[in-house]
């Protein structure tokens, strides 16, 4: 896909209209989830992280926050069971409240609607040889892996080690599963992607 200007164009202009679609439908979601974050968590109610996008370039995911801040826990990785995780942010990741700020991604172009989760620097900079393809589109916020792994967080909280897990497992795994999605890559399978994503 990424070697097809025509593809590439397709897959923009499909991410364009729907995510201003998207916005124009839940802005108020966000910001009321916004200001309910901030006070549930005593922070900004937005989270923003450095995320490795297109080409390796780093850019600021926005989420709706739903962890207090912890500088006892420093780990990347999120199981279910995590402390640093409120009540009222077990909804918004249950619901997937805590993705629409995304859609301000997608509009700006940092972001897809499908593709791979943007990966934080650790993570990005093992990837080698033919693996390097993945920074070659733009990282999505749903996905082939991402529907595999949707309950990755109750998965990690079974693990003795979740880090360890999440490395040595679950990562290659979906370089493995969005490799797979970049080299036979449809605007119908996006769809059928979103469709999931929202209805299963």
């Amino acid at each position: 896909m990424g070697a097809r200007p025509s593809q590439a164009l397709q897959k923009r202009t499909f991410d364009l209209f729907f995510a201003v679609l998207g916005l124009l439908l839940t802005w108020w979601i966000i910001l009321i989830a916004w200001i309910a974050a901030s006070i549930d968590t005593h922070a900004n109610g937005l989270f923003l992280q450095d995320r490795v996008g297109k080409d390796g370039r780093l850019f600021k995911v926005i989420k709706i926050r739903t962890m207090r801040v912890n500088s006892e826990i420093s780990s990347t990785v999120t199981t279910a069971h995590d402390a640093r995780i409120t009540p009222l942010g077990h909804i918004f990741r249950k619901l997937k409240i805590d993705e629409l700020p995304q859609l301000i991604n997608v509009f700006f172009g940092q972001m897809s609607f499908v593709g791979p989760r943007p990966d934080v620097q650790g993570f990005a900079d093992r990837l080698q040889g033919e693996e390097r393809l993945l920074l070659s589109i733009r990282p999505g916020i749903t996905g082939p892996a991402t529907l595999k792994y949707r309950n990755e967080e109750q998965l990690l909280a079974a693990q003795d080690d979740p880090e360890r897990y999440n490395e040595e497992v679950i990562w290659p795994d979906k370089v493995r599963i969005n490799l797979d999605y970049i080299c036979t890559w449809s605007l119908a399978k996006d769809i059928r992607y979103i469709w999931q994503t929202i209805f299963r």
